[in-house]
């Protein structure tokens, strides 16, 4: 078994088996015979490397399948014609109504999802654009170091794309009202997305990101918008008068970013940088209003084509400012609320959470006199939270006077902290340019969300501040929620918390006030992003459910979402993908909706609806709550994931704190992207099943006739798909003392024995075999039930419907991917497997004796059956050594008879044990990142 064919072949044939054995596990089976061979010889690491090449390559074809599908046609011309298809409005005033108002604001976010090297993402954007195969030469690649500045600089690159399919878009409308409405298109300024980004800004749950790192990505993000100004000015005209002005200023912002590149701790340094960004200067722009007039006075005068030109490029400034788009700051409540008290509370009397907190902080934010600041304030100042207020002033005072910015707040609870940090953007006089937005999230958070809007939205110092402000601003978070509530409760219960938010604002008379909702879900289906279309992916974090309530209220909506990280730019990957994202997004125009429309019977039957939602809640927090749980998922530590960005994903522990490791010391992401790679999206599936048992028929009848039930079956569907008890099941067998005992009992492998014997020896002790085999046991009855349920429903497939095709032979096709995409997962988890054997094999027959005497032997199997692979090479390297000092280095006029040979160190166990090791590891992580594109997404 040398190819992948033979491998798959061989993997139906163990399925077959099933039906003598309900207890056979084929994926167990085949990585036992991939073992066999591997420890006979007659497979080498070699050879499993060339069949992991071709798996990862079929991955990455699937991912770029998978982002063709959801974005065709990629082609800008059928683009663009789309664009003019939607144009059907007959009335100037319509037109205007529908696109001077972002049907999205994009958020540009760095969570760790940078699974692809810029190699791999390329060669999928390629495939994906072209309908042509991955290039196979990409497979493999040496990953970069994931740094903040690198993530910064693959934001701004999806960034800049997205400006210019932007821009396509708004010439594209231009055009259409200029041969439309001769007389009127001038008084057209379309603005259809607004973009954003947290890169650089975020400091939830980091230390590594300072102030001046964040001014200086600011400034160095104007000097790119600057210059891509010039560029498209250019175009139109390579003397354009404004171009004098426009390159000095671009320039001028770069000269700065450099400066704030430095070491500024030195108070010298920080004030060489602080006097020249703060000197007045001609080249210093702060506002390109002055700039805007001018394209547009001279577009009413200009000839047809300069005039569009000159109006998109107008367009493009009112949208992005003097930089690449808006910033979001990120904080942490317990920050501000520190601050707070430090400020008006330094003997910590008052209860954040109770009345007398508001009314204290009400008083202080009437009476309070803004303060000016500068940069050796922000420099001193020791408080995170107080940091970013500062930082945010200066952004404001010396880099962009025009464009608001984002004050996000993660794990806000209660109203107190909004105010707190109403109090704080007051006291440094940016109020009017600083949205607040509280974060909901936590199971807390989420539970009494609609409390905490009801009573921040009572207090008239809030209100007031609001509509001066035009909005009112929340998150909504899919991250801990999903991970702590599960995805489809968080979903539901977010979209509760969004229609809350609508009745609470039409109470308070807040009508004229927009709602801003960010839903800040990722890229996985276990973070919020539905797999089966856009408009899927779009109406599951905001459903038309919850867009109705604000239609009938009267208040304006602004959607927005993030992209997060490298999987959530491959969306704008290209120019032309750019463009076919955004023209799905705008002919699906997230920001609409029909208030008229027909009741979906999912909010009606709330009999039904509240309480399957209520017993998958439950079913998933008894998996929180359940040590065989959390000890599943932390089995391997982090081991079987690669580096996939510049944030800790989790705290540092010893050896023996990873047996007890909790579920709150890893973060959401790395907590998917583990159940992903043991075979099983818990917090997606589980529950489903058991929340239908009992009443199959009516949940089915309910799911099925409800536009919102049958989007959460489609869901559910695409991650049963790729899931197999079995997988999980075949982990555990890994530490299961009487394999290792029986698997050289028949005299097959002999050879063996001492390994064999040692491992079953060590693992005697050990509480992993139990626990997976309970976690597969508990997943297994949820499974036969939520089957159960599964085929009383229509297969629904969204993202695989094409107009030729009837609706059997989609259904067929549907089928037959799945079920190659379920072989492909299940060979790549059998040669992990095998690979994983191979390492705890050699890692108990290294001797026992050497140099370092400090050196445990059990600590070092320890680290490698938590896959800690590079602390226990690095201990295993410091035991023995290759290499040692020579008597022939010194130069001494001594003589001496010893060492009497030549010590050659141990070159012996480095090339039998040691660097196989390292080899296997290597080649696990390739799989990790070919289950995880198979998945869709890391985590």
């Amino acid at each position: 078994m040398k190819t992948v064919a033979q491998l798959t072949r061989r993997l139906q044939e163990n399925h077959l088996r099933t039906e003598e054995t309900p207890l056979f596990n084929p994926v167990f089976q085949l990585s036992l015979d991939l073992s066999r061979l591997l420890e006979s010889g007659e497979l080498t690491l070699d050879e499993c490397a060339a069949m992991i090449d071709d798996l990862e390559c079929e991955a990455l074809g699937h991912r770029a399948h998978r982002l063709h599908t959801m974005v065709a046609p990629v082609a800008e011309a059928d683009n663009v014609q789309h664009i003019l298809d939607s144009c059907t409005e007959a009335d100037f005033a319509a037109f205007r109504n529908h696109w001077e108002s972002p049907q999205l604001h994009a958020v540009f976010t760095a969570h760790p999802t940078f699974l692809l090297t810029p190699g791999q993402s390329d060669a999928v954007a390629q495939a994906a654009g072209s309908e042509t195969a991955v290039d196979p030469s990409v497979v493999g690649q040496e990953r970069p170091q994931i740094t903040l500045a690198f993530e910064h600089m693959r934001a701004m690159r999806a960034i800049a794309h997205a400006q210019g399919a932007r821009d396509t878009i708004v010439k594209t409308l231009l055009t259409h009202a200029q041969a439309t409405w001769p007389d009127k298109w001038h008084d057209l300024a379309p603005l259809p997305f607004r973009f954003a980004s947290w890169v650089g800004y975020d400091m939830d749950g980091r230390t590594d990101i300072s102030w001046s790192n964040s001014i200086g990505f600011r400034l160095s993000e104007k000097a790119e918008r600057l210059a891509l100004y010039c560029t498209a000015l250019e175009a139109i005209d390579p003397a354009h008068r404004l171009l004098g002005e426009l390159r000095p200023a671009a320039d001028f912002a770069s000269d700065r970013a450099v400066d704030f590149t430095a070491d500024l701790t030195d108070p010298a340094a920080l004030s060489l940088a602080a006097n020249r960004l703060t000197a007045s200067d001609p080249r210093k722009m702060l506002s390109l209003k002055p700039i805007i007039a001018a394209l547009e006075a001279e577009a009413r005068e200009a000839d047809a084509d300069r005039a569009l030109q000159l109006k998109t490029l107008a367009a493009s400034m009112c949208a992005d400012g003097l930089g690449m788009g808006w910033i979001h700051f990120r904080v942490n409540a317990k920050q501000l609320n520190n601050a707070i008290r430090r400020k008006l509370d330094p003997t910590g009397g008052i209860d954040l959470s109770s009345k007398g907190a508001i009314v204290h902080i009400r008083r202080a934010i009437e009476n309070v006199k803004p303060l000016r600041s500068n940069f050796g304030a922000l420099a001193i100042e020791s408080s995170t939270a107080i940091r970013q207020f500062l930082a945010m002033a200066q952004i404001l005072g010396h880099v962009d006077a025009d464009a608001p910015i984002r004050m996000l707040i993660a794990e806000c609870e209660d109203p107190a902290t909004i105010l707190a940090a109403l109090y704080f953007a007051k006291l440094f006089g940016i109020e009017g340019k600083v949205d607040i937005s509280p974060l909901f999230e936590t199971e807390s958070a989420l539970e009494h969300g609609g409390r905490f809007l009801d009573e921040l939205l009572a207090e008239d110092i809030y209100r007031t501040y609001a509509k001066r402000r035009g909005r009112v601003s929340i998150q909504a978070g899919f991250s801990d929620a999903g991970r702590f509530v599960g995805q489809i409760p968080a979903s539901l219960a977010i979209e509760r918390l969004q229609g809350r938010l609508a009745q609470a604002m039409a109470a308070n008379g807040m009508e004229d006030t927009a709602a801003l909702i960010f839903n800040t879900h990722g890229e996985s289906m276990g973070r919020g992003a539905h797999p089966s279309s856009l408009e899927d992916r779009l109406t599951w974090p905001l459903s038309p459910w919850a867009k109705r309530r604000f239609a009938r209220a009267g208040i304006m909506l602004e959607p927005e979402v993030s992209f997060q990280g490298g999987d959530g730019y491959l969306w704008f990957s290209t120019p032309q993908i750019a463009l076919a994202t955004l023209t799905r997004i705008a002919n699906i125009r997230p920001a609409f909706t029909d208030p008229d429309a027909p009741r979906d019977i999912f909010y009606q039957r709330t009999d039904l609806s509240l309480d399957f939602y209520r017993a998958i809640r439950d079913h998933q927090h008894e998996h929180l709550e359940s040590r065989t749980y959390a000890r599943a998922v932390t089995a391997f530590g982090l081991g079987l994931l690669n580096p996939t960005g510049s944030r800790v994903s989790r705290r540092q522990s010893d050896i023996n704190a990873d047996r007890e490791m909790s579920l709150r010391q890893i973060r959401a992401i790395p907590h998917n992207a583990i159940l992903q790679q043991i075979g099983y999206p818990v917090n997606v599936i589980a529950g489903v099943g058991h929340a239908a048992e009992g009443h199959y028929e009516d949940m089915a009848a309910l799911l099925r006739d409800s536009e919102r039930g049958r989007q959460l079956v489609r869901l559910v569907r695409a991650s049963n798909a790729l899931a197999s008890v079995k997988t999980v099941a075949a982990y555990g067998e890994l530490f299961n003392s009487a394999y290792w005992a029986s698997r050289p009992y028949r005299g097959t492998e002999s050879h063996l024995s001492a390994p064999c014997e040692a491992l079953s020896e060590y693992l005697g002790k050990d509480d992993r075999v139990g626990v997976f085999r309970r976690l597969a046991s508990r997943l297994r009855v949820d499974a036969l039930k939520l089957h159960r349920l599964l085929e009383l429903l229509p297969d629904d497939h969204t993202a695989q419907d094409t107009a030729q095709d009837t609706a059997q032979d989609t259904a067929q096709d549907t089928a037959d991917d799945r079920e190659d995409l379920r072989r492909s997962i299940g060979v790549l988890q059998a040669l992990r497997l095998a690979l994983l054997q191979y390492m705890f094999i050699r890692a108990v027959s290294v001797p026992v004796f050497s140099r370092a005497n400090d050196v445990s032997r059990d600590d070092v199997l320890e680290m490698v059956f938590t896959l800690r692979i590079d602390d226990a090479l690095a201990q295993l390297r410091r035991a023995y050594p290759t290499s040692f000092p020579s008597i022939d280095d010194f130069r001494l006029d001594e003589p001496t008879d010893y060492p009497e040979g030549e010590d050659h160190g141990y070159e012996a166990i480095r090339s039998q044990f040691i660097d196989p090791i390292e080899t296997a590891y290597a080649l696990t992580l390739r799989i990790s990142t070919a289950i995880a594109n198979n998945f869709g997404a890391h985590g």
